[in-house]
């Protein structure tokens, strides 16, 4: 068993005031609705379960289930952390966070850096080729979830643009 990794950092501006997309976005059911590959999320407190639906790369289907500590800074910010159950191991898992900045009364930059971890039964050899088809997966889904966040604004989901910044290199 290997762990692969894949980050994904990004901005884009949303075009509705914070006080609109901090509803949707802290909401399990409705994060879990917006966000591509994610089957269901489900709260306990400052842990959210995340079940995602199986992805299918390199003849390895994976059907994650990872626990989550999120913290919230009202309408700033949303932090990432693995937190498993006591004693359970889990085979994925993100770290990162959500950062929203008022930019006027009617917009938000919304920052995100987020990365994903995954164990699978493959070689370090294919680390290459699993993290290059981790990345491309994480890049379409940050678009299919934006599309569908401006959907749910009300908004034209043609309109989405997210600029994908550099990652730094450990």
């Amino acid at each position: 068993m290997t762990w692969f990794s894949a980050r994904n950092i990004s901005l884009s501006t949303v075009p509705v005031p914070v006080s609109e997309l901090w509803p949707l976005i802290t909401d399990p059911s409705m994060l879990a609705s917006l966000t591509p590959l994610v089957r269901s999320i489900e709260s306990s407190g400052e842990h959210w379960r995340w079940t995602l639906n199986g992805i299918d790369g390199l003849g390895v289907t994976i059907e994650a289930v990872f626990t989550e500590r999120m913290e919230f800074i009202d309408e700033e910010q949303i932090v990432f952390s693995h937190e498993p159950p006591a004693g359970a191991r889990e085979r994925a898992a993100v770290e990162g966070v959500y950062d929203f900045t008022s930019n006027g009364e009617d917009s938000t930059d919304l920052h995100v850096d987020l990365t994903l971890l995954v164990e699978l039964p493959l070689p370090r050899l294919s680390r290459m080729g699993v993290e290059r088809i981790m990345n491309t997966t994480m890049r379409a889904t940050g678009q299919r979830f934006a599309a569908n966040l401006y959907e749910e604004l009300g908004l034209d989901p043609s309109d989405v643009e997210i600029t994908e910044l550099p990652t730094p290199r450990d």
